[in-house]
């Protein structure tokens, strides 16, 4: 069965499992190196613990200990868990499918080759299951993404084949996986071509890990740490600088439509 074969056993026919296991390990360290250069080169370390020092000097009141657990816990639940900072439903549907078919596709991915590197050590039919899984829910959120939610096509009538560099850490992530997608059905039908995938899929997954400090790979990283430190300005009133509430609601929202520039 396709869905429930592990592809990577069955790389150990052309090459020992220790290559493969070697290259996630240089992922990881290229992952936490490009991290580290990120936060140096663009400062955000520094510009978060000033900022929530200014918060602190700042705040018209005191948050105590029980409170940050509580935001902590908030952050964690509704920032990071559910993606609430999105608006549009659409925009956070489209989120979840990605975040989380990305962290059932690179455990499941982990789980295989280093657990049940050959066909000797006969793998639960569920991880693979998983691993397909977790890549359709990336297919899914990520194209669904590219093609109907961003900004620049969705609300500028710009192309979807219009490329930025910000777009680096999204075209780099849907390759990879598309490319492993397929790399896994040819590798499981025993086809010729699987071995051209395989290292297109290897090119894709490197430039994805590779690039950290020029995508927004690491923003991952970053964004629940602003989340959290968003909601202890807005506890202790310094609202990071933005002023407070309207005094009368808006009126005229079940009208608004959504923007088409073009």
């Amino acid at each position: 069965m396709i869905f429930t074969s592990n592809p990577f056993a069955a790389l150990s026919a052309s090459m020992p499992p220790a290559v493969m296991q070697t290259y996630i390990v240089i992922m990881i360290v290229l992952v936490a190196a490009g991290t580290l250069f990120d936060i140096v080169h663009k400062g955000s370390a520094k510009y978060f613990f000033d900022n929530w020092r200014k918060s602190r000097s700042k705040g018209q009141q005191q948050v105590g200990g029980g409170e940050l657990v509580s935001l902590a816990v908030k952050t964690g639940l509704v920032d990071v868990l559910a993606s609430g900072e999105f608006c549009s439903a659409r925009r956070r549907v489209a989120h979840l499918l990605t975040m989380y078919g990305f962290l059932i596709y690179v455990i499941t991915t982990a789980v295989m080759v280093f657990g049940y590197p050959t066909p000797a050590a006969p793998t639960p039919g569920i991880l693979p299951l998983l691993w397909w899984i977790g890549g359709l829910m990336i297919c899914l959120g990520g194209y669904w993404f590219w093609f109907f939610i961003r900004v620049d096509v969705a609300a500028e009538g710009n192309s979807p084949l219009r490329f930025m560099r910000a777009d680096l850490f999204i075209l780099s992530l849907l390759g990879s996986v598309t490319l492993g997608l397929v790399w896994a059905f040819l590798q499981t039908r025993a086809s010729s071509g699987a071995n051209v995938f395989f290292g297109l899929y290897i090119i894709a997954t490197t430039v994805l890990f590779a690039s950290v400090p020029w995508s927004k790979f690491a923003h991952m990283f970053f964004k629940p740490a602003a989340a959290f430190e968003k909601r202890v300005s807005y506890a202790n009133g310094t609202r990071s600088n933005l002023p407070g509430p309207a005094d009368k609601p808006e009126q005229f929202g079940s009208a608004r439509e959504q923007p088409r520039h073009y």
